[in-house]
């Protein structure tokens, strides 16, 4: 999976983060591994313009989706697998996702996270505009999420223990370099 990160925004991003949790939902949806995402950082004008370039509507808006060509998650089990693609890009404004974090009661990470799962969904050609589309939509992505982040904790209570672990063989002398790890 390839997902390339432009920040223009002038607001720092956490880039990695916002990848992994792309790759999850793209993963998880079996989106080809060679595919290709892109994914832009962009200040409160620069989205004004798009989003009104693009939805005739005035201001910024938190995420905008541009995909480029046409898959659908899932597919027949018949089917013949899907080769890599373009998916598109997904163009996120830092400075609206702060504030709207802020309305909403939880961290700026938490929302650009948010806002990287919605634009993957409208990648892939969900939508909410219709209640039930929406209903559906946003269950996938509350579902992706919590699974995200139950990994992300997941991994980080291995590399923990690992860590205890590697100290606790260096203690009792099992290390040859305890410092090292077994490196």
């Amino acid at each position: 999976m390839s997902i390339e990160v432009n920040n223009e925004s002038g607001v720092a991003v956490p880039a990695k983060r916002l990848m992994s949790v792309a790759r999850y939902a793209l993963d998880r949806l079996d989106v080809h591994p060679a595919a290709e995402l892109s994914m832009v950082f962009v200040d409160l004008d620069t989205m004004s313009d798009l989003h009104q370039q693009w939805m005739d509507l005035p201001g910024p808006t938190d995420v905008m989706s541009f995909p480029m060509d046409e898959l659908t998650p899932g597919g027949r089990p018949d089917a013949s697998a899907p080769g890599p693609a373009m998916l598109g890009d997904i163009i996120i404004c830092p400075q609206f996702a702060a504030a709207q974090a802020k309305s909403v009661g939880h961290t700026v990470d938490h929302e650009l996270a948010v806002l990287t799962v919605h634009g993957v969904l409208h990648l892939l050609g969900y939508d909410h505009a219709e209640p039930d589309e929406e209903k559906e939509m946003f269950a996938l992505q509350n579902q992706l999420l919590t699974d995200w982040v139950e990994e992300q904790q997941k991994q980080a209570r291995k590399v923990a223990q690992m860590e205890r672990d590697r100290k606790l063989l260096g203690k009792v002398g099992l290390l040859d370099d305890p410092d090292a790890g077994g490196r």
